[in-house]
């Protein structure tokens, strides 16, 4: 029998325009049926994956800024506050920046330095290095900022995030204050009501903050996580997440995404027979090593995704096994050899020499990944992904 000659193939997978109410479980498995009719064939643990945005497109998850302003204004009241460690980003959190001010009278907006969470550089490396500046000690002001670094714009958008911020929230009718900081409760000399607006390590600043006697100290995961009146929420993740939609809605992270992956996976069967895997996805778990971004910036890579799914993988390391084990070895002989060798593997290969060098990532990390860098994130029109061979190796 001839080797099969091709590994991991990933596909983008046109679908209509995805509105508030369509039944996307529905579209999404036309569209790939209809795409693999006469090119491709439907096997057992192939993966659908589909963009976290037409999901929350197709629940109607949206919010407007006055929701956003009620929810902080329940609670926080008239206080100052403190909101720390937002990523700059015009889509992510700009919007949300507005209904935060909209609910207050006054924002003390302390940024991380050198970079934001995810990697947007306000100040060059060198140059904190020039002028003697330590970020984990030094705490500076908006003038002191100015004054040692003057004006510094984005390098792919343009934007002087720290003069944006600042006349978004003016714009609002809140006061602001601007400083810089990468300890959390350094806020606590401004004001003990604080907004965590950090990512990844939202729990620990709010734990600090807790234990450091701040009065009132929420996440963004913590803001719309019941509707205000009619709004979308996200009870897990609240505004994490979220997307502008317009210059006054987000689009919210999507919710019940286990219902709805397990839904698609039912009828793939019922349509096919063979059981597939479905994940949804949002941002990739990488670094553009140019702009020294990070691109999550969601608060996980999936939130919803069928069981065949969960884990990392456990895998041999190809070239090691051909420069130790196999070294004396080629042709024929050689592949036999690693044929067999695969076969033979642990069912946990985790601290094994031979794994050295694989990927100690989780599946839907991994397989976000490839989603998101396959559908792109402009006008491919390829909201759903379609993987196969991913759990094949050298020896299938």
């Amino acid at each position: 029998m001839a080797s099969r000659a091709i590994g991991t193939v990933s596909r983008g997978i046109r679908a209509p325009i995805i509105r508030e109410g369509d039944h996307l479980a529905e579209i999404v498995v036309n569209s790939v049926l209809e795409a693999a009719d006469g090119n491709f064939t439907i096997n057992d643990r192939d993966i659908i994956g589909v963009t976290e945005a037409v999901v929350a497109r197709a629940q109607g998850n949206y919010a407007s800024t006055d929701d956003i302003a009620a929810d902080i204004k329940a609670k926080y009241g008239d206080h100052t506050i403190g909101v720390i460690f937002p990523i700059l980003s015009r889509n992510r959190f700009a919007i949300c920046l507005r209904g935060i001010a909209r609910g207050a009278k006054k924002i003390v907006l302390m940024l991380s330095y050198p970079s934001d969470e995810v990697g947007n550089h306000l100040v060059d490396l060198d140059a904190l290095d020039e002028k003697g500046i330590n970020p984990w000690e030094d705490v500076l002001t908006e003038k002191q900022y100015r004054e040692l670094f003057g004006e510094n714009k984005h390098p792919f958008t343009g934007v002087d995030y720290v003069e944006y911020y600042s006349s978004l929230i003016q714009q609002e009718g809140a006061q602001v204050e601007i400083i810089f900081a990468n300890q959390a409760t350094t806020i606590l000399k401004y004001t003990k009501h604080v907004l965590c607006c950090d990512i990844h390590s939202r729990q620990r600043s709010k734990r600090l903050l807790t234990a450091a006697g701040a009065q009132t100290v929420y996440g963004l995961d913590e803001i719309l996580t019941s509707p205000i009146e009619n709004s979308g929420y996200n009870s897990d993740f609240g505004l994490l997440g979220s997307n502008k939609a317009t210059e006054t809605t987000i689009k919210l992270f999507p919710r019940d995404c286990d219902k709805f992956v397990y839904t698609v996976q039912k009828m793939m069967k019922e349509r096919t027979g063979k059981t597939v895997e479905v994940m949804v996805y949002g941002d990739g778990a990488f670094k553009d090593p140019v702009g020294k971004i990070w691109e999550l910036a969601d608060p996980v890579v999936s939130p919803g995704y069928t069981e065949g799914l969960i884990g990392m993988p456990n895998e041999l390391k190809l070239k090691y096994l051909a420069d130790n084990q196999f070294k004396d070895l080629c042709g024929d002989e050689l592949k036999n050899a690693m044929t067999e060798y695969i076969h033979k593997k642990s069912a946990n290969l985790k601290g094994t020499m031979e794994t050295q060098g694989t990927t100690p990532r989780r599946l839907t990390d991994l397989i976000g990944s490839l989603c998101d860098l396959t559908s792109g994130s402009g006008d491919k029109g390829t909201p759903i992904i379609y993987i196969q061979g991913y759990f094949d190796n050298y020896a299938d």
